[in-house]
């Protein structure tokens, strides 16, 4: 079983950097406030997690104005999408190990 931790991606223990890659594999972009609303997180708490899939270079993101409100977007990289991929088949590869 020790060989199936070792792919588990340390960056995807939390529960919300989960759902924020969990949102964005299913959506092209995600803007702040619905990730804020959907996962029930304050700004700051958000911010920081959102922060560290940025500097691993998970995740984009987009500032832009509309109608000349600030919105920022955040998309899923494709080093992201790759990460969170053998994340999941890790994971699988785990349940189907003990399950035997």
């Amino acid at each position: 079983m020790k060989e199936y931790l070792e792919d588990i991606n340390k960056a995807f223990e939390s529960k919300v950097r989960l759902g924020i890659m969990s949102m964005l594999m299913v959506n092209d972009e995600v803007d702040f406030n619905t990730f804020k609303e959907l996962l029930g997180l304050t700004d700051g708490n958000l911010a920081s997690h959102i922060k560290a899939l940025e500097s691993l270079k998970y995740i984009r993101v987009k500032k832009q104005f509309v109608e000349r409100k600030p919105k920022t977007t955040y998309s899923r990289t494709l080093e992201g999408e790759h990460a969170f991929k053998e994340h999941l088949q890790a994971l699988e590869a785990l349940i189907k190990q003990t399950a035997d």
